[in-house]
């Protein structure tokens, strides 16, 4: 069967479980995520040695922050499971009246939360993302087509393979749950065009693959982009609260999207900050590239280029320009932000509230890590990604992010005049 042909047949399968999915209620959808869960603890030994294999593909030819990407652990299938759980604990948004009224003529409306309908998820390395997606989509009441990364085949292919098999065992259906297994890219190339089939892309990798997928695509896109995530330490600010909070933001897991890469300091603060964030830094094994004031206050510093502000490193390397004053860090952001997160650390309840008014992004945070932009950290069990898009989702993609609404009208024989 050539790449098109599976996808279609693919496709069409999802779309068909996906109206039988629609309609399912909320205890089955329920069972299927706790099922799933058992299901991925019971195979545990399993998933780890089809991951052994694809670590041992992969070695030697990938960078550490990617092979970190791909490795699963005991405790990663652990969270892939409890994340399961999460979701299924949460209010299903299928059937939630956002909105009601009545007009003066008597009819009844109301906007009602629907599925999406068929999501395909095209995605690069961390398997335990089959299992996030899966989740959300099985609790949304929509059906999905999952394409991983080469890099991830065997892992993937065996977690899908404990999914569809728990919707079985509950009575859903097994084919809301599809896996490609080709890694061949024309099947991603074929799945963009299917737009009668398929709702939603939703894309999530490397800048230059979803950049390739919304290029490509006749089916709307979700953008899971680049980020370019900065830090702002205002004057004034507590030094003892700063320097955990950076650390936190870049060394916790580097290689994510939500991890800062340029952290920028006011001048006023920066004498007292730089050299107790340098050793901080430094035994968590983070190199830094500074402006010649940074140079200045951390030696050992490597000086940075133009470049460097406009890098998304996903490694323990971090960007760090001293600037004069609560604008210049604005338009620094603004200027090299991606729109994913940005943060300001700082005591002044005013430069809070022009920074998060100011800054464009799908999160601004104040006193608080980057790390925490995340579906699982705001309460949503897990995201599907971290939406860039301004239209329809923007921010951590959970299970209402994935539903649209439609209008229910109840009339009593009125005609319009």
């Amino acid at each position: 069967m050539d790449a098109r042909a599976l996808m279609e047949t693919r496709a069409r399968a999802a779309r068909e479980a996906a109206r039988t999915l629609a309609l399912c209620p909320t205890k089955t959808k329920n069972d299927a995520l706790a099922q799933m869960a058992r299901g991925l603890v019971e195979r545990s030994e399993a998933l780890l040695e089809a991951n052994r294999a694809d670590l041992e593909r992969a070695r030697g030819r990938v960078t550490k922050a990617f092979l970190d990407r791909l490795t699963l652990t005991e405790a990663r299938i652990e969270e892939m499971a409890q994340g399961l759980r999460e979701i299924a604990a949460l209010p299903d948004p299928v059937g939630t009246v956002v909105e009601a009224w009545r007009r003066p003529n008597g009819l009844d409306i109301s906007r009602v939360r629907v599925p999406l309908g068929v999501i395909a998820f095209i995605y690069e390395s961390r398997p335990n993302v089959t299992a996030d997606a899966a989740g959300l989509c099985v609790k949304s009441g929509n059906a999905v087509v999952l394409r991983g990364g080469s890099e991830a085949i065997e892992s993937n292919t065996a977690i899908a393979g404990v999914l569809a098999k728990a919707l079985e065992k509950v009575g859903a259906p097994p084919d809301a749950v599809q896996f490609v297994e080709t890694t061949d890219r024309a099947a991603v190339a074929a799945l963009l065009e299917l737009d009668r089939l398929v709702d939603l892309i939703i894309p999530r990798g490397g800048e230059e693959f979803v950049r390739w997928v919304s290029e490509r695509s006749r089916v709307p896109v979700l953008k899971h982009d680049k980020g370019l995530v900065h830090v702002f330490v205002d004057a004034g600010a507590d030094v003892a609260m700063a320097v955990p909070i950076v650390v936190n933001a870049k060394a916790q897991r580097p290689s994510v999207c939500n991890a800062l890469e340029t952290l920028l300091v006011h001048r006023e603060i920066a004498p007292s900050l730089l050299p107790v964030l340098g050793a901080r830094l430094a035994a968590a094994g983070v190199a830094v590239r500074g402006c010649p004031r940074t140079v200045a206050l951390m030696p050992g510093t490597t000086p940075a280029t133009d470049a460097d502000w406009d890098t998304e490193y996903l490694d323990l390397t971090l960007a760090i320009r001293v600037v004069d004053d609560l604008d210049t860090a604005i338009q620094h952001i603004q200027r090299h932000g991606t729109g994913l997160a940005e943060a300001i650390v700082t005591n002044d309840l005013g430069h809070a509230r022009r920074f998060t008014r100011e800054v464009d992004a799908a999160a601004v945070l104040v006193n608080a890590s980057t790390r925490l932009v995340d579906g699982h950290q705001f309460g949503m069990g897990a995201e599907m990604g971290i939406s860039t898009s301004r239209v329809h989702a923007r921010g951590p993609v959970g299970v209402r992010e994935l539903t649209t609404t439609k209008f229910i009208v109840q009339g009593d024989g009125q005609v319009r005049d």
